[in-house]
């Protein structure tokens, strides 16, 4: 095809990504849509045939070899429009390939340093048409990418060349004029595609999670596409004393609270001029005790006016959150008839492993939602809150309460020990606040429901989730005491995480519970893949998903990262496990119908798109993160066999 003539298809295409719905073949966002319901209308790969899948190609980013002194994750999903194929890396690189080759157009490397970031990954770009520029001129469509040391930057999408126009040489430093800035570099990143809705860019960040009281401020912004300019920015810890959510942050330094940001994607709605922003716990995440309150508006769904940034209605699912219970995993956006009416709404699940559906205009539950009494906080100086909303219409998609009695470990001798972790812990279930002690915490703070997300199938009415059912301890240890155990014996307990929490009076503890033959201390399964279905809020079938290792007994299933897609032909497509395997699931009745083995954990989320060959593809990010999951580079596509 000749260079002019993809141009041309290239900004058409690109152009209409931005209406609903985008093209039958085509993956152009994130979440296919920019309201997230990573549902395909492609059939060609079915339950009568996906037994034929294989290995199309496979492509190399270069970064597997790179020298890493800690763990680096290729979690991209891959855009395709206009029969290009565009993803990111986490060490900046962005690719565009041939869909049906993986062979390369061109790379464009934006050189992140390999500095210490708490989450090191790149989810992906967006994509943006500019409705004023002539097809085929230099950055008509763009390719928007936040890499992870903070710059959103725009590039030509036909050679990956900067837009030079847009803020300084093409890049918007994101560390800029925050109300709290950065500590340090690593204390503020950006690991998800931004959300692109009328002429604006919005987008959210990272922030490093317990190191101080005063942490990087989580505010989200809107610059124009075109121009790089800050449109407007909005603060989740009020900075107005005339706002409602003011009088939720109690203390004389609450509303210089950190954190709150939003990490996830964000969903957008073009028809509804806005976007619906999630957002995670206030700094640092373990002790509220210096942001006394409710704390509005982090752990929150904030539905935003996308021209003005003012809040339209939110939704808060976790209070004074002490658990580090983000709303990590994106909104989706759909449609559903519940007693006999049409219902637009907005789908959030969390690490408490509850699914939320709230009416798309309003922000009320669909399903009811109860406000119950949970545990108080024994830790002084601590107030938790009274109360927190448990989705009473739909099942918990994990369990909320481990007993001691229910410690597990493949042999007696782990059984054992894991009862011995669990007996001196603090544990009244779900929401049981951090202790001297130690608290069991569970679902721990990976979730529950994760930042994989869930998928929509809109005609069988169904959402897709992965979740895990492991358990954590966490533990606040008073300054003094942490500092004089360590001078004098060296104190710290093997694999567990410490942190500061510097402005507070403790230093916190964290691992994952685990026997010492290395497997979790909660009973299998270890993970699962939940079907809801939304007309009724039942669940329809609750599988295990993946294994936790090669080998290891099916029942056990595997903790896990990463999302699903549900396509036309009755597939769900999920890799996102420890035994390193794409799987293919009957939507209907949840039977594993495929896997295949990849080089590497796929801890991404997978899209699929019809090439100009006439095939349907199916494309993962098989990166691993150099830990359990294993280290690879490799983007892989399959496709059936002839």
């Amino acid at each position: 095809m000749k260079p002019s003539i993809v141009l041309l298809i290239l900004h058409a295409a690109a152009a209409a990504a931005a209406a609903q719905p985008p093209p039958a073949g085509e993956w152009p966002a994130y979440g296919r849509d920019r309201g997230g319901e990573r549902f395909s209308p492609l059939d060609g790969i079915n339950r009568g045939n996906v037994s034929r899948l294989g290995v199309a190609w496979e492509y190399s980013t270069g970064e597997a070899a790179v020298k890493m002194s800690q763990s680096v994750s290729f979690e991209a999903t891959p855009l395709m429009v206009g029969g290009i194929l565009y993803l990111s890396t986490p060490l900046g690189k962005v690719i565009a390939l041939e869909p049906e080759t993986g062979q390369e157009r061109w790379v464009t490397d934006l050189k992140v340093s390999p500095i210490s970031f708490g989450d090191f990954t790149s989810r992906g770009v967006s994509l943006w048409a500019d409705p004023k520029a002539r097809a085929g001129a230099p950055c008509a469509v763009r390719v928007i990418v936040a890499t992870v040391d903070a710059r959103l930057t725009e590039l030509d999408a036909t050679d990956g060349q900067r837009c030079t126009a847009f803020g300084e040489a093409g890049s918007v430093d994101l560390r800029r004029a925050l109300r709290n800035a950065p500590f340090e570099m690593e204390e503020y990143a950006v690991t998800s595609p931004p959300a692109i809705i009328g002429g604006l860019i919005v987008v959210g960040s990272a922030v490093g999670d317990n190191n101080r009281l005063d942490a990087a401020s989580g505010e989200v912004r809107a610059f124009d596409a075109r121009t790089g300019t800050l449109h407007w920015t909005w603060d989740p810890v009020p900075q107005d004393s005339t706002d409602p959510g003011w009088p939720t942050w109690i203390g004389p330094t609450a509303h210089r609270t950190g954190a709150a940001n939003a990490w996830s994607v964000i969903a957008a709605d073009s028809a509804r001029g806005l976007v619906f922003v999630p957002t995670g716990s206030a700094s640092p995440d373990y002790f509220g005790g210096e942001r006394k309150g409710q704390n509005l508006y982090a752990n929150s769904i904030v539905a935003l006016r996308a021209a003005t940034g003012k809040v339209v209605w939110h939704f808060q699912t976790v209070h004074h959150d002490l658990w580090d219970y983000d709303n990590a995993s994106p909104p989706a956006l759909t449609t559903i008839t519940k007693s006999g009416r049409r219902v637009p709404v907005v789908l959030q699940t969390g690490k408490t492993g509850m699914l939320y559906v709230l009416d798309r205009e309003t922000g009320v539950p669909v399903y009811p939602v109860e406000e119950r009494p949970v545990p108080g906080s024994t830790a002084p100086g601590e107030e938790a809150w009274p109360t927190q909303p448990f989705t009473s219409g739909i099942a918990p998609l994990s369990p909320h309460r481990m007993n001691v009695e229910e410690a597990w470990g493949p042999t007696p001798a782990d059984q054992a020990a894991c009862r011995d972790k669990l007996t001196s812990l603090r544990n009244e279930g779900i929401f049981t606040p951090p202790s001297l002690e130690g608290t069991l915490v569970m679902p721990s703070n990976i979730g529950g429901a994760h930042w994989g997300g869930l998928a929509v199938d809109p005609s069988r009415q169904l959402a897709i989730i992965p979740v895990n059912r492991i358990a954590a301890e966490v533990q606040l240890i008073p300054r003094d005491e942490y500092q004089r155990r360590r001078n004098e014996t060296g104190y710290r307990l093997e694999g567990s995480q410490y942190t500061d929490m510097r402005g507070t009076p403790y230093v916190m503890r964290r691992r994952i519970l685990f026997g010492p033959g290395g497997a979790p201390c909660s009973p299998p399964p270890f993970g699962t893949l939940v079907a809801i279905d939304l007309a009724t809020g039942a669940t329809k079938w609750d599988v295990t998903l993946g294994a936790i290792a090669p080998g290891a007994a099916a029942a056990w299933g595997s903790p896990n990262l990463g999302g699903p897609i549900v396509t036309a032909g009755g597939l769900v497509f999920i890799a996102a496990t420890l035994d390193q395997k794409l799987r293919a699931y009957d939507v209907d009745t949840g039977q594993e119908l495929w896997s295949a083995t990849l080089p590497a954990g796929g801890k991404a989320t997978p899209m699929t798109y019809h090439g100009a060959d006439g095939k349907q593809y199916v494309v993962i990010a098989a990166g691993g993160d150099g830990g359990r999951f294993g280290k690879s580079d490799r983007v892989v596509a399959f496709a059936l066999a002839p």
